[in-house]
């Protein structure tokens, strides 16, 4: 009975958890980068994102009030006095150690006395507040504490104020936000269109060639990127496109249609052909046909590859360089913009996992919208 046709697989079971543990292996580094961007650096760089919830060890680098600055120094009985807390304001971080030297930060504990020389003493208690003295006015910018302490789990929107709303152009994420909308968008509706048009000849109208045709689309498949950028390139410059918004249009458009009319055909072709037949006999042109009958039905195909387009071209970084990019930054995209930070601000992780985030947040949301057309559009064999 476990042969009869329609019945349960033993193998149900394995299929299940290893899609419960692709879904868990594509989400983890997301969440990861969600929660990271809330994070300050130190926490960042001082355990793991799995570890935000929990207090957590830093050390740190901290330094006392500027005995220049007005009001801070106090004269008492011959002691000239520096006091504050180290961390700004007392709050829920306790010290375990600290020291004054970087090759020694944990030679004294809190409430302990180190003593700096030339008759200057600094004392440090466990949350933060210190005492820094000495017998001749203190001056310089201020007396430099390393410290080891447990901070408590703190959030902040700051890192997507300064990605998302900063003047400065080298921190533009907006910008390039909505130039890659600008890339995106036309990229993935102009290979549809001209993809269903020719998908639909190949699939259901008789001319000579069309087996040919065919194959040629088969064979672009297996024609590498880079192969093309250069020579694509060249042309784009000898006929006045240039390197611009038009040229990266027409550069996704031909590195996706063959996929496109692939897959679209793939699906055409499968569809009842009585219902086309039937549409012929009463009198129905090709484009009535095409445009009443053929793209309703295709409607899973067509969100299929819209959603393989849409992740394909915002994601994009090589296109985007050989085409797009210019000396002024104008046209950057979100992908070159993350690049661009993570050379200049490699030691800011909470910047680069606030860029990465907001750069996918878009094609999340997109997936997860369209995800139940993609699932028919894979069942009903979309994708062969």
């Amino acid at each position: 009975m476990d042969n009869i046709a329609g019945s349960k697989s033993s193998l149900g079971w394995a299929v299940q958890i290893s899609v419960v543990l692709l879904v868990a292996l594509w989400l983890f580094p997301t969440v990861g980068l969600l929660v990271s961007s809330f994070r300050t650096s130190d926490q960042i760089s001082s355990s793991g994102w799995w570890q935000s919830l929990f207090p957590t060890e830093q050390n740190m680098t901290l330094r006392t009030t500027d005995p220049d600055n007005e009001g801070a120094q106090t004269l008492v009985d011959g002691v000239y006095t520096v006091s504050g807390n180290l961390f700004g304001e007392p709050g829920d971080a306790e010290i375990s150690v600290w020291g004054t030297s970087s090759r020694a930060i944990d030679v004294y504990t809190p409430g302990e006395t180190a003593d700096l020389g030339d008759g200057e003493t600094i004392t440090v208690q466990a949350n933060g507040d210190y005492v820094w003295t000495g017998t001749e006015e203190l001056s310089g910018r201020g007396q430099r504490a390393f410290v080891t302490a447990t901070t408590p789990p703190d959030f902040t929107l700051d890192n997507y104020e300064q990605v998302l709303l900063s003047d400065n152009a080298t921190d533009s994420m907006a910008k390039a936000f909505f130039n890659t909308l600008t890339v995106t968008i036309p990229a993935t509706i102009i290979p549809i269109v001209i993809a269903a048009f020719a998908a639909y000849a190949l699939a259901w109208m008789d001319f000579p060639g069309r087996a040919i045709l065919i194959a040629m689309v088969v064979g672009l498949l297996v024609v590498p990127l880079q192969l093309a950028l250069i020579p694509l390139l060249k042309l784009h410059l000898d006929i006045g496109i240039g390197k611009g918004y038009l040229g990266t249009w027409m550069a996704h458009t031909g590195f996706g249609l063959p996929l496109a009319i692939y897959l679209l055909r793939n699906y055409m072709v499968g569809l009842p052909r009585d219902i086309i037949e039937n549409a012929k006999v009463d009198g129905a042109t090709d484009f009535q046909i095409f445009t009443k009958i053929i793209l309703p039905l295709s409607f899973p195909a067509l969100a299929s590859f819209a959603i393989f387009q849409f992740l394909w071209t915002w994601n994009d970084l090589l296109v985007a360089k050989v085409f797009l990019i210019d000396a002024t930054g104008d046209t950057t995209v979100m992908t070159n913009q993350i690049v661009e930070l993570l050379g200049t601000r490699g030691g800011n992780w909470e910047i680069l996992a606030t860029a990465a985030f907001v750069s996918i947040a878009v094609p999340l949301v997109v997936f997860f919208a369209m995800q139940k057309y993609l699932v028919r559009g894979l069942l009903a064999g979309s994708v062969k």
